[in-house]
């Protein structure tokens, strides 16, 4: 049994299912169900009697130690996060709500449930030494890089710019703590930009998608030269597992795609994916759609991971190149009219209008 929070979100949910496509072990999903948290992304799951859905805070430690004594698991998983720039600019308090509180939270019922755990030299399955928390980050944390800086790396020095970035270096910092002050068992993931099916379309990815879809301008941040190393999220999810399963106690691993792009090329290849699949029905072209808006404050200008560590220790490398996994994402979203209607309505739309101005 592993306890995962955060899982009705876009990699959380992606990790359930890829999870219990390959292992019969049970998860608890533990989700606050915020605007990103969507129990449709795990409605086929709704009879899978390995998937267990409790909706809750990781800052309530009366329903997280509830929920460890009950289930014993033998690891936790933490993807519980608010994660969006624009939005920790609007309102940044929530960000260090959850990200820093929740996690502090969260660690210190983990750190109380561990002590109760077999000492690490007991011939039992689960004990201290067996026991895992995997917190997962962002490469945000490492601050920006230049057109001709080397990629990051895991001893790159913690350097956030954005509220969003900021929090969760905190957790991160917290996660390291309580690993060489109480000796938890920890390991942390810091990935590059994620992509894929579920993903909530406030993002650049889905956003374009459905705006080109809709005939409504596609929004560039600035000159759309903005550079991100884009990471499918099944790869992702893949990794997750192999540093659960493998990860050095401690240690960070760095997840990237190897992909690096500039924004307005992601439009740009989304538009000619449409192009083919959906063309419009005036015979003009999606790009014609894309519109350039004023730049958010602080933008990072790069975000590039360098992943040899994890492929080095654990033999993990992504699967899919930008090529074939963008192809797949836009291909979801033509095939999943419902849940995109599910989900962009009301609160969303309202900050629609409030960001892209």
């Amino acid at each position: 049994m592993i306890l995962v929070t955060g899982c009705a979100g876009f990699i959380g949910s992606n990790f359930v299912h890829t999870w219990l496509s390959s292992h019969d072990e049970p998860i608890v999903n533990l989700d606050k169900l915020t605007y990103a948290g969507n129990v449709d992304n795990l409605s086929s799951l709704a009879h899978d009697k390995r998937h267990i859905f409790v909706q809750g805070d990781i800052g309530d430690q009366t329903l997280v130690s509830d929920l460890l004594s009950t289930y014993k698991p033998r690891a936790v998983l933490n993807f519980a996060a608010e994660s969006h720039v624009d939005r920790s600019i609007l309102g940044p308090g929530e960000f260090i709500q959850t990200n820093v509180i929740g996690t502090f939270n969260l660690l210190e019922c983990v750190r109380a449930y561990w002590y109760t755990l077999p000492a690490a030299d007991s011939s039992e399955d689960l004990n201290q030494a067996s026991f895992r928390f995997l917190h997962v980050s962002t490469d945000e944390v490492y601050g920006t890089l230049g057109t001709q800086d080397p990629p990051f790396n895991e001893t790159n020095p913690y350097e956030p710019n954005s509220p969003y970035a900021a929090s969760k270096a905190s957790s991160d910092h917290l996660v390291r703590a309580w690993h060489h002050t109480y000796g938890l068992p920890v390991l942390t993931t810091n990935c590059s930009n994620n992509y894929g099916p579920y993903h909530f379309p406030e993002k650049l990815i889905p956003l374009v998608i459905l705006n080109a879809l809709n005939d409504k301008p596609l929004p560039i941040y600035g000159d759309g030269q903005q550079i991100r190393d884009w990471l499918f999220v099944q790869d992702h999810c893949r990794a997750i597992e192999r540093v659960l399963e493998a990860g050095r106690v401690g240690e960070t691993y760095n997840i990237g795609g190897w992909n690096e792009m500039a924004n307005i090329d992601v439009v740009k290849t989304i538009c000619t994916h449409l192009d083919a699949l959906r063309p419009r029905a005036d015979g003009k072209k999606y790009a014609e759609q894309i519109t350039y808006v004023k730049d958010r404050p602080g933008h990072d200008r790069r975000y590039a991971i360098d992943a040899r560590k994890i492929e080095s220790e654990l033999g993990w490398k992504p699967q899919e190149t930008f090529t074939t996994g963008i192809k797949k994402t836009v291909e979801w979203y033509l095939d999943n009219p419902e849940w995109v209607e599910g989900v962009t309505s009301g609160e969303y739309r309202q900050w629609l209008g409030k960001q892209y101005v």
